[in-house]
């Protein structure tokens, strides 16, 4: 979406982003594939495209996974959402190289299929110290491509948000598989400390980032929670931005406040493209617009500006004694509610 509702493609942000990204993981491999042919001059380029190329892909799904809650934690983390399916589809594709040639390298040459080699040749699933550890990273690597198919726009208004937002989450499903392919590689091969200390580190780094991201919007929560009335005092007026959002929760549900040139506007905090959340997001153009994708709404009825329909749940808003204070009831997706301006109560 934007301001004049021209159809987003391929614009100058998602182009210096792709270019970032790009540079980056050409500099990672390049910089572990020399680095491992001096450190070890015996290894073929096969091996070493394949470690570089795994250690690679490992890395981007630590970032992706890390984005959220880093932009839960610190705001100047959000614009990073915006492509973040962009880097998935980067993580995939960097994993797919690395899976390619493992199965070059290990299952290519024998007198079966590749994958009946994959599946066949080790079944000691039964065995820590033998556990067949390749048919893991093989099983990561399909939870990725579901993830990299599914990512355009057109899976999510097919499948609906929820049962799309429902699929995404198996990244971290990915994410156990890959922990454990490593770990169990690891094992089997010439002990590492150095590779155990880093396996760790980034599992308890994202570990602590989506527990701290947890413990924040928890206490939130509890501070805006008010379940003894349905006229919920929530904050300041000076503590709302101008133009820009906050989220608070009133009787359990999220809800995006915005101060804006008309006055203050409640809407659902949930984004109806992507369950996205508005109150991360800011006025443009007179909309509130949704940091992760660009949808827009306007803020006095929650209604998407024409030719696009999307609505959401609208709140009455009061202002009194320098005080904002929502109803708890949400009104029908599209109903329009006179912003609030300041009041003088009793």
């Amino acid at each position: 979406m934007s301001v004049s509702y021209v159809r987003v493609s391929w614009n100058r942000q998602k182009r210096i982003y792709d270019v970032v990204v790009a540079v980056a993981v050409v500099l990672v491999l390049t910089t572990f594939v020399v680095g491992g042919a001096w450190l070890d001059p015996r290894a073929t380029a096969e091996t070493l495209i394949l470690r570089a190329t795994g250690i690679c892909a490992f890395a981007l799904l630590h970032v992706v996974l890390a984005i959220g809650p880093l932009a839960r934690l610190d705001r100047r983390f959000l614009p990073l959402l915006y492509n973040r399916r962009h880097l998935g589809v980067v993580t995939f594709l960097v994993a797919l190289v690395h899976g390619v040639f493992s199965a070059v390298q290990f299952h290519a040459f024998g007198d079966v299929s590749v994958l009946a080699s994959l599946w066949s040749s080790n079944t000691r699933f039964d065995s820590f110290a033998h556990f067949p550890f390749q048919q893991l990273g093989f099983a990561a690597l399909v939870v990725l491509f579901l993830l990299a198919a599914t990512s355009h726009d057109f899976w999510t208004k097919n499948l609906t948000p929820r049962v799309w937002k429902s699929l995404h989450m198996s990244a971290y499903l990915a994410y156990a598989l890959i922990v454990a392919h490593v770990a169990l590689g690891a094992f089997q091969a010439v002990p590492s400390t150095i590779a155990w200390l880093l396996l760790l580190g980034g599992a308890m780094t994202l570990g602590t980032l989506h527990a701290l991201a947890a413990r924040v919007e928890a206490r939130d929560d509890r501070r805006a929670l008010d379940a003894a009335t349905d006229d919920v005092d929530v904050c300041e007026l000076a503590e709302l931005p101008q133009d820009r959002g906050r989220t608070f929760v009133v009787r359990g549900e999220r809800i995006a406040l915005f101060k804006h040139a008309d006055g203050v506007s409640a809407v659902s905090n949930v984004c109806r493209h992507q369950h996205g959340p508005l109150g991360e997001g800011r006025i443009v153009g007179g909309c509130i617009t949704c940091p992760w994708h660009g949808y827009q709404y306007r803020p006095h009825d929650g209604t998407s500006p024409p030719p696009f329909s999307d609505k959401v749940e609208t709140y009455r808003v009061r202002i009194v004694d320098g005080r904002v204070r929502v109803d708890a009831r949400p009104l029908p997706p599209g109903t329009p509610v006179t912003p609030a301006r300041a009041e003088r109560g009793a």
